[in-house]
């Protein structure tokens, strides 16, 4: 097949899972022996991404408008046209390559671009976050997981305390994207990356069908040649706990900390590798002899240390739809520690054996839970195929070949 790969979060220096996701897919359709081309950002060249954008095809450079402001944090208020002005942008520069190819594939943040496709387009897109009914695209705020389906209430998110007129105009652009997504759905095919944001959507939207979970996937090949070169090198002394993580609330990293600290054992190590606006005060508070703090780290870099660790953290409180790193924890074969929430209870299928992936419904029971483990415990390998950019190939060409518009 002739597939077009679509994302605007390709290419950067610094990419996040979904363009992770986007790339192992690539590579993974060249393999089975597909035409992929990619079309992406046009604020860099696709060399920027080093090896990672190394995927056996053509990249595309032209999608842009997608940081278009509208005034939004002056105004305090959602502006009804943006997302829908954005969405139809991004039709226009889809529709000039899609007569090229037999499929085309959007992973990105503008789910109501579909609505704006015409039906005869074998169009799919893959839903990475809760952005199809909220505007921060994690469901998360003032520290914890929001659940309203009330569209007057995403105001708030946009300024603390709203006027009437920015209440109004805010809950008009909510209601006016939400619809603009469900027709989306309706008319082109959706894939989501856990059950949760399924779930999460008909929340908001009602009963479906809207799409069909394809679970997020990592390179599992290069993971294991990871993994044995860890074997190969001298046992650490000590409990090393190692967290993979933007340094923000709804990572969870702050108050996995300070349930830790005071009960820090002796003989445990935390790393952490990240970066983000709340490094700086974390450092002040925590860094110390027992708990370090690398800034951010590239992915051969981050790999390798959770390679060599005895333990994942993985403590997110907000809703992970399908996190990379619970994967990576566990075809690492770490024990990896989570919260139950999300998408994470869903990859319990992934874990080599019971007990791998420890999920917990809060951060004490998380941390006690933790201190008492015995860092010497070792898992083997999941079964042959779970988990990898090829095997989700499969299920995606299957549904590549399903009919344009068809119910999934």
């Amino acid at each position: 097949m002739r597939i077009l790969i679509v994302s605007e979060d390709i290419p950067y220096p610094n990419m996040g899972g979904l363009a992770k996701h986007a790339l192992n897919l690539a590579r993974a359709l060249v393999r089975a022996g597909h035409q992929v081309d990619l079309l992406g950002c046009d604020e860099h060249p696709i060399e920027v991404c080093g090896e990672e954008g190394k995927f056996g095809g053509r990249f595309i450079g032209e999608l842009n408008g997608q940081h278009a402001g509208w005034k939004e944090i002056s105004f305090g208020m959602f502006m009804p046209p943006k997302r829908p002005s954005i969405a139809k942008h991004f039709a226009r520069i889809i529709m000039r390559h899609a007569p090229n190819y037999d499929v085309v594939h959007y992973h990105g943040h503008i789910p109501n671009v579909a609505r704006y496709l015409p039906p005869h387009i074998n169009f799919v897109q893959t839903r990475h976050d809760q952005g199809g009914d909220c505007f921060r695209h994690t469901r998360f705020r003032d520290g914890e997981v929001c659940t309203s389906v009330d569209p007057a209430e995403c105001a708030k998110c946009i300024t603390p305390s709203p006027n009437a007129l920015q209440r109004a105009v805010s809950t008009w652009a909510v209601v006016r994207f939400r619809r603009e997504v469900a027709e989306s759905f309706r008319a082109h095919k959706t894939v989501f990356v856990s059950d949760l944001l399924s779930r999460n959507f008909a929340r908001t939207a009602g009963p479906g069908p809207w799409g069909k979970t394809v679970h997020n996937f990592v390179d599992r090949s290069a993971l294991e040649k990871v993994r044995r070169a860890a074997a190969l090198l001298p046992v650490r002394k000590g409990f090393h706990v190692f967290i993979a993580a933007k340094l923000y609330p709804a990572k969870g990293v702050a108050q996995f900390l300070k349930a830790l600290a005071p009960r820090l054992p002796p003989d445990m190590h935390v790393t952490i590798a990240g970066d983000g606006p709340d490094e700086k005060a974390m450092r002040e508070q925590y860094a110390c002899d027992r708990i370090e703090f690398l800034g951010w780290c590239d992915p051969d870099k981050t790999l390798k240390l959770a390679s060599v660790a005895s333990a994942i953290v993985v403590p997110s409180v907000w809703e992970e739809p399908c996190a990379t790193t619970v994967l990576e924890g566990l075809f690492l074969g770490k024990p990896t520690f989570a919260l139950r929430r999300g998408g994470t209870p869903e990859l319990d299928v992934y874990a080599a054996a019971p007990g791998q992936l420890r999920l917990h419904d809060d951060m004490e029971s998380l941390v006690a839970d933790l201190i008492g483990f015995d860092p010497q415990t070792r898992f083997g390998f999941a079964p042959e195929g779970l988990g990898c950019a090829s095997r989700a190939a499969q299920q995606l060409l299957e549904i590549y070949r399903s009919p344009p518009g068809s119910t999934l």
